[in-house]
């Protein structure tokens, strides 16, 4: 619910001005003479709906608008000399929300209908007439409509700004992204370039001359490698201007495929009748499916991995399971990877699950809570 000054709701608001100009006008009917005292009830009636109606003049104020205004004929043909304010209110209200067209055409047969309205209870047209401009002066209208129109000016150009702002922004974001890539490429890339190189023609010599590789070499040209699809993937990241759709779960076979090429025995099974999740779904199930496989990689000493994707109607649910040397009685050390992953999917409201399996190895589990797409 929207709030104004104060932290008042709107829709408080609204009630208490509904409330405040019905009890105007039912004091305005009790204190004019009217002619047609049997009407009294029908004439107080439709004097408290009108005012009343207002309530819902943000929510609907294109019926508040005609409600009020059959109310106020109603109660000027009963014999009620009372101006329609609640009519005026609900023209402000309609100009303010960009109905213009409809407030005056609406305006114009109020003006037309009104003097008809007082003639049931008259009988003379020329007093019908004068009851009729007392009931609602056209400056009366133009004022209503010109304040309501002025106001959805102000507001236009208030959202505008505050676009235009957010525009500036996220300009601004994208060339300081754009400066990092650039100097993580320039600083970064070239050296472990020469690592990764170095580290790979000195095993490939080693075992050229059937010598022993040393553990430490062998560590070395891992991590270069590992360290450069780490950087080509921040780069990546860093260069992304929301153009190019990002990785999501169109994307998980490609990890699975990557990860047989680094001699992991992995499958892919994916269950449930596919269909579109929101974004945030998407990038984060792959961000999960990566996290999972990278660690495997890194820690896990498996031979095997499975990634299982399970759409369902309400969820998307994820598994990936290895059969490493993690087991039961194991404490597993949670790493910044797998707390990136606890905070992305707690951040939609998911569960996540990382623990050994009781048969060996381990095992991620995450739920993300998805609503169906048309």
């Amino acid at each position: 619910m929207s709030t104004g000054r104060f932290g008042v709701p709107a829709g408080v608001r609204d009630g208490v001005v509904a409330v405040c100009v019905a009890g105007a006008l039912l004091i305005a009917g009790r204190s004019e003479q009217h002619s047609a005292a049997d009407l009294d009830v029908l004439g107080y009636t439709l004097l408290a709906a009108s005012g009343l109606a207002l309530g819902a003049g943000r929510r609907a104020p294109v019926a508040v608008l005609a409600a009020t205004g059959l109310c106020a004929m109603g109660y000027q043909a009963a014999g009620f000399d009372v101006p329609v304010v609640a009519f005026l209110f609900a023209v402000y209200a309609a100009m303010r929300a960009g109905h213009r067209v409809v407030t005056v055409v609406a305006s114009v047969l109020m003006l037309a209908a009104l003097p008809l309205a007082a003639l049931v209870s008259l009988h003379d047209t020329g007093e019908a007439y004068a009851r009729a401009r007392g009931a609602l002066e056209i400056a009366w209208l133009i004022a209503a409509g010109a304040a309501g129109e002025a106001l959805r000016q102000a507001e236009r150009r208030a959202d505008e700004a505050e676009r235009t702002r957010e525009e500036t922004a996220r300009r601004r974001a994208d060339e300081e992204r754009l400066h990092i890539a650039r100097e993580l490429h320039d600083s970064l890339t070239h050296q472990i370039s020469v690592i990764k190189v170095q580290s790979e023609a000195a095993v490939h010599v080693a075992r050229k001359r059937g010598e022993a590789v040393p553990e430490a070499l062998l560590a070395i040209r891992d991590a270069g490698r590992e360290a450069t699809r780490e950087l080509r993937a921040t780069l990546e990241a860093l260069r992304d201007d929301g153009k190019a759709p990002p990785h999501g779960l169109a994307h998980i076979p490609e990890l699975v495929e990557r990860a047989r090429g680094n001699g992991l025995d992995a499958t892919l099974t994916i269950e449930g009748r596919r269909h579109d999740v929101p974004a945030t779904v998407d990038r984060t199930a792959y961000r999960i499916v990566q996290e999972s496989l990278t660690n495997i990689a890194r820690h896990a000493a498996a031979d095997t991995a499975s990634v299982r994707i399970d759409y369902r109607p309400d969820a998307l649910a994820i598994r990936v399971d290895d059969d490493g040397k993690a087991s039961p009685d194991s404490v597993p050390v949670p790493g910044v990877g797998l707390l990136g992953m606890r905070e992305r999917v707690t951040a939609l409201g998911g569960r996540l699950h990382a623990e050994p399996r009781d048969e060996g190895g381990f095992s991620v589990q995450a739920e993300l809570p998805v609503e169906r797409m048309s």
